[in-house]
């Protein structure tokens, strides 16, 4: 178990919070998230207390921890960029009225069943084409938060689809039979 850290190696990284601050600032270009992984950080610290022998090598060793969070904030920057990149230049799929026709109607009826946040992803992206960044964007959550919840939706839905249609489940939904 960890052990705590000591007053003197607490108030020593205190005391360097504008310094551990505008270190981290200059790497990523805002206050607000070099704000968000100084704090991270402060809790990375007050976990893994043990790791500090000493009031000396406190902020350096917090230097580390910073340095490691810089990393992990950049390569997660990258994926959301390139998530972004990819997601962009997905053309959304050519409407086919026919199609639309013969898919089981019961999907209109279940989607707003389900439970709230699920049920508007999937009015957006599935019924009305909308892009996953666009949604992710105006829900103010990250694009990968958007794909999970998209994808548990989706997988709510047809949990519920098998509950509701049965037979008609197991040929895709197409040309429907059941009564809802």
């Amino acid at each position: 178990m960890s052990e705590t850290l000591s007053p003197e190696i607490v108030k020593t990284l205190i005391a360097s919070h504008d310094q551990f601050l505008r270190f981290l600032q200059s790497r990523v270009g805002s206050r607000e998230v070099a704000e968000d992984i100084l704090q991270a950080a402060f809790v990375k610290t007050l976990e893994r207390g043990d790791d500090i022998r000493d009031e000396e090598s406190a902020v350096a060793w917090f230097y580390r921890v910073l340095r490691n969070a810089l990393v992990d904030h950049h390569r997660r920057h990258a994926v959301d960029v390139r998530f972004k990149t990819t997601a962009s230049k997905e053309e959304p799929p050519a409407e086919d009225p026919e199609f639309e026709k013969a898919v089981c109607q019961c999907v209109k009826e279940i989607i707003p069943t389900l439970k709230g946040e699920y049920a508007d992803i999937l009015q957006k992206v599935e019924m009305e084409g909308a892009a996953v960044t666009d949604v992710a964007k105006a829900e103010n959550i990250t694009p990968n938060n958007a794909m999970v919840r998209l994808h548990r939706a989706r997988k709510a839905l047809h949990e519920r689809l098998v509950q509701t249609c049965r037979a008609c489940t197991e040929h895709g939904c197409l040309e429907c039979t059941c009564k809802g």
